[in-house]
């Protein structure tokens, strides 16, 4: 309770110092004056500009080097920038960006402006292969910070992996994953690997057995005359999956996509065999005579198909005209061939659709 007269009496003595008529009009020797500064105001920044690599380049590394030409300031001071790199075009972080080994997303802030008036910075650790990639830098000084730069793009190195859960093999830059190459088979320059005949393949060892999921190739040079040593063509495979290394054919678990030469029942059709444990009854999908015959198609050597199958426990296979793109073509469905479930009787289908060309 003292307290406070104590404080009243010292304020009402500084305030009397300060009112009294006795007072000096001019400050006392112990008395100072204090200046404020101004509020310092924030560097007016300008953008950087994406130099190099070039947009949409196909690059041959998995941790290129990025490069930008400086933005300006109408201030002096330490200006730093910030490079980002995404697989998304609004560089949003998500949840399984980073797929297994490899990084899809990268952000690099701090990296010290360059000299002669360009910024790089190299990515540290392996991007994912085979990948369209989107980058964009913006510059910092101080609190300030620039707008970002435009967005580029680039595509990192194509080369194949062989991970759980997971296997891609470009081909295209003259190199495979494969365990074996059998037959006859070469290298095209920027196409991928040719296979002469239906006795010559090219054989991939999973790293762990897949119940379910896709598989899928580009497949250039078809057609409806198909060529091989052994006359005999009704069946011919696009692709095989099996658990067998030696003969596939004598393994109860078995899947294949077929086109179908001559003789095959019909000749020219798009068909598959698949094998869940067993060669009969519900343990087997293959679609019947008249499914096969609404799937006939003249494949054209010029062109490109997609074969894609996807299976669970059913099997699922969709041919596109033009390839996984429609790189030579629309990239419509020719054919969309759909299977009974396992377990059921019901038979394999195809139904033809006359305007959209769709098998389902």
């Amino acid at each position: 309770m003292i307290s406070r007269p104590l404080l009243l009496a010292t304020l009402c003595v500084v305030l009397a110092a300060a009112c009294s008529k006795d007072s000096p009009s001019t400050p006392s020797a112990s008395q100072t004056t204090t200046t404020i500064a101004p509020a310092a105001t924030l560097a007016k920044l300008t953008a950087p500009v994406p130099d190099t690599p070039g947009d949409g380049e196909q690059l041959n590394s998995l941790r290129p080097t990025l490069a930008v030409k400086n933005g300006t300031s109408d201030q002096a001071g330490t200006r730093t920038y910030e490079f980002q790199v995404s697989d998304r075009t609004d560089f949003a972080l998500v949840a399984g960006s980073a797929v297994r080994a490899f990084t899809v997303v990268m952000s690099k802030r701090g990296v010290p402006e360059g000299t002669n008036g360009s910024t790089s910075v190299t990515v540290d650790t392996d991007l994912q292969p085979t990948t369209r990639f989107y980058w964009r830098a913006r510059m910092v000084q101080g609190a300030a910070v620039s707008e970002w730069s435009p967005t580029r793009t680039f595509k990192s190195q194509l080369i194949g992996y062989n991970r759980p859960g997971e296997l891609y093999d470009p081909l295209v830059n003259g190199q495979t994953i494969a365990e074996e190459r059998f037959g006859r088979t070469t290298f095209v320059p920027g196409k991928g690997l040719r296979v002469e005949d239906q006795d010559s393949y090219v054989r991939y060892r999973l790293q762990q057995t897949l119940t379910e999921g896709e598989f899928s190739v580009d497949v250039e040079g078809i057609s409806d005359n198909p060529r091989s040593n052994d006359p005999n063509t009704e069946k011919l495979k696009i692709f095989s999956m099996t658990n067998a290394v030696t003969d596939i054919y004598q393994s109860p678990y078995l899947c294949n996509v077929q086109y179908r030469g001559f003789n095959g029942n019909p000749p020219h059709a798009l068909s598959f065999k698949c094998l869940f444990g067993d060669s009969q009854g519900d343990h087997k999908l293959e679609p019947d005579i008249t499914a096969r015959f609404s799937a006939v198609e003249h494949l054209n050597a010029t062109g490109t198909y997609m074969f894609r199958a996807t299976w669970g426990h059913f099997f699922n296979v969709t041919v596109l005209d033009g390839g996984v793109g429609g790189v030579n073509g629309s990239g419509s469905a020719m054919a969309d061939e759909s299977s009974g479930t396992i377990g059921s009787t019901r038979p394999a289908r195809m139904r033809r659709s006359r305007t959209s060309r769709i098998w389902a």
